[in-house]
């Protein structure tokens, strides 16, 4: 099979948008709960019909502050429950929403404000103002900056007293499914960021179609907690489809204490990429060891993955695997589900491979991982695995309303109602992104006889070696980041003898790793030259290379002395590597791993 569309399970209205789905939201039960909000003694409740209300005091402060249908509103911020709040303002207001990274530079701030004119920008906090004010005169259509945690919302709300609700009641239906609701700029690996029209319909039909297609996920309603980015695509798509399922939904800013958010909040179903589900597993395991129990942790987790491959044989697990899968339960599995609340049965995991192994580790434990694949470009899912349809190690199969095909390079097509209207003011980079009406991802990948989608590479991340050889640097750098010890992996090796690799520590998991192997505590920089430090990351890269062959596989590897990181430029917000500066900027230790020409490659 080479290509496949899945007819669409809901249709909508012509004519509504973002405002209907928040409209039914509230008709069904204003009282219940549409959200709830970090409090003192926990969590506090905020109704579907309180929710409303609020949305619409903002939307009349943004209207009196001179927000006209179709203009520009920015929001700068961690995700918080206040992004929720106005970006449903301004979809009242009738305007069209930017997100901007709070950790966006006073360049990149300068280019997305001026290239999509905003005219009224929400930020955080003061820094974050400060980045804005750096710029301020370089972006002609910003009029207003406005600081949450100095009173926005507040200040917003008695600006537009006087604003009429016949006022908002008519903006809330001036958008279709045709219409921009959100430019959403490409973090992007190369070049400036290009701002991604995703449609009213875009976020709307994918929403109502996700639901149909996943009900079990949504059953009740369920309760999710957003901590990813609100400025990334995913999250943004997650907190549609919270308003359209009947999800409650919670906000927690600080991604390094999302286990202390989660313990409380009790979600039923996860977001997250893969790097929260591998950073779960390390913490588990160093926290075994240091409690004396690695060796009954290891064999839990051996038992949980033998457990999920049975399940996907005829005949089932075993009995004496069932009763073997009890006994780790009661030992190891409840505790680690109660690190993650406790209720969650479902987790969707996206933004990049989450790998087989943790795939079956985490389904053996009781929390079914459903795998996704999307863009920036197509509002994020254009495919994930069911409850009832997994097969791990795939992104799942198309949803309703959405087509895939494998081009004769085997890139990945896309096109259905997730695919986004083009990029704003760049008509050449719209047209040399479609082919015959069809998305091109730049994404490798296959598909099988049932439709079930696997990505294979990055088709201008294909290292071709000096002996011919085309090497997906993604399937060796995912297994080796996979390690407690390590951030970041650089696969290298073009026009090069062989296949090498850079890597960086990971200073949240190093303490622990080295508690755990009873090492004295160090600095990442005195690690990065420690025997056992590297016989470690020596042993992940070996275990890497079994997935690959032998002309593929990693023949010499460095530990570079710092980390990569969005402040430093060498990752995007969404945590890619940007390839292009890294190969540039560490070209010298590039070099060094083949400076002994004695190695040749064997392709």
């Amino acid at each position: 099979m080479d290509e496949i569309t899945l007819p669409q399970a809901v249709e909508l209205p012509a004519t509504s948008n973002l405002n209907d789905l928040l409209a039914t939201r509230v008709a069904t039960d204003p009282r219940a709960p549409l959200a709830e909000r970090p409090a003192a003694d926990g969590w506090a409740p905020v109704s579907a019909a309180q929710f409303d209300a609020e949305v619409v005091a903002v939307a009349k402060g943004l209207v009196a502050r001179g927000v006209q249908p179709g203009d520009a509103v920015g929001i700068m911020s961690h995700t918080r429950y206040e992004w929720t709040l106005l970006d449903f303002a301004a979809w009242a207001a009738g305007a069209v929403v930017v997100p901007v990274y709070e950790t966006s530079s006073a360049e990149q701030v300068e280019w997305i404000l001026s290239d999509s004119a905003v005219s009224v920008l929400v930020v955080e906090e003061p820094a974050h103002a400060a980045t804005v004010a750096e710029v301020a005169d370089r972006t002609p259509a910003l009029r207003e900056v406005l600081t949450i945690d100095d009173g926005a919302i507040a200040e917003l709300t008695a600006a537009g007293a006087e604003v009429s609700d016949d006022e908002i009641a008519r903006r809330r239906g001036i958008a279709d499914l045709e219409d921009v609701a959100t430019l959403i700029y490409t973090s992007g690996t190369t070049g400036r960021p290009k701002g991604a029209q995703i449609t009213h319909g875009n976020l709307a039909l994918l929403a109502v179609n996700a639901v149909a297609a996943v009900p079990e996920v949504f059953k009740d309603g369920g309760r999710t907690l957003l901590f990813l980015p609100l400025a990334h695509v995913f999250a943004r798509y997650i907190e549609v489809l919270a308003i359209a399922s009947g999800t409650v939904l919670g906000h927690w800013s600080n991604l390094k204490t999302v286990t202390e958010g989660l313990g409380t909040f009790r979600p039923t179903y996860i977001l997250a990429v893969p790097r929260v589900f591998e950073k779960v597993y390390n913490a588990a395991e160093q926290n075994a060891a240091s409690g004396g129990k690695l060796k009954i942790f290891h064999w839990a987790a051996a038992t949980a993955i033998e457990y999920s491959r049975a399940l996907d044989t005829p005949s089932g697990p075993s009995l004496w695997l069932r009763l073997q899968h009890k006994v780790a339960d009661t030992l190891v599995f409840g505790k680690l589900r109660a690190v993650l609340g406790g209720q969650a049965r479902y987790a969707v995991s996206g933004g990049g491979p989450l790998g087989e192994r943790l795939g079956h580790f985490y389904r053996g434990l009781g929390l079914n991982i459903l795998e996704g694949y999307g863009l920036t470009e197509t509002t994020a899912p254009t495919s994930v695995n069911r409850p009832d349809a997994t097969k791990i190690g795939s992104v799942g199969q198309q949803l309703p309303g959405c087509g895939v095909k494998i081009a004769a390079d085997n890139e990945v097509l896309l096109r259905g109602i997730q695919v986004f209207k083009g990029y704003h003011n760049n008509p050449e980079a719209t047209a040399e992104s479609f082919e015959d009406g069809w998305f091109r991802t730049g994404d490798l990948g296959t598909l099988d006889d049932d439709g079930f989608l696997t990505i294979t590479g990055r088709k201008k991340e294909i290292i071709v070696t000096a002996g011919g050889k085309n090497v997906a640097p993604a399937l060796l750098e995912d297994r080796i980041r996979a390690h407690a010890l390590v951030s970041q992996c650089v696969v290298v090796g073009d026009n090069r003898p062989f296949i090498g690799a850079l890597v960086t520590l990971d200073a949240e998991g190093l303490p622990g790793w080295l508690k755990m192997h009873g090492k004295p505590e160090m600095p990442p920089e005195q690690a990065a030259t420690d025997p056992d430090v590297l016989a470690a990351l020596d042993a992940a890269v070996t275990r890497a290379n079994q997935a690959v062959s032998k002309a593929e596989s990693i023949r010499k590897f460095a530990v570079l002395p710092g980390d990569l990181t969005v402040e430093n430029g060498y990752l995007t917000p969404k945590q890619s590597v940007r390839r292009h500066v890294f190969v540039k900027d560490f070209a010298t230790e590039i070099d060094d791993l083949y400076v002994d020409t004695r190695q040749k490659s064997t392709s």
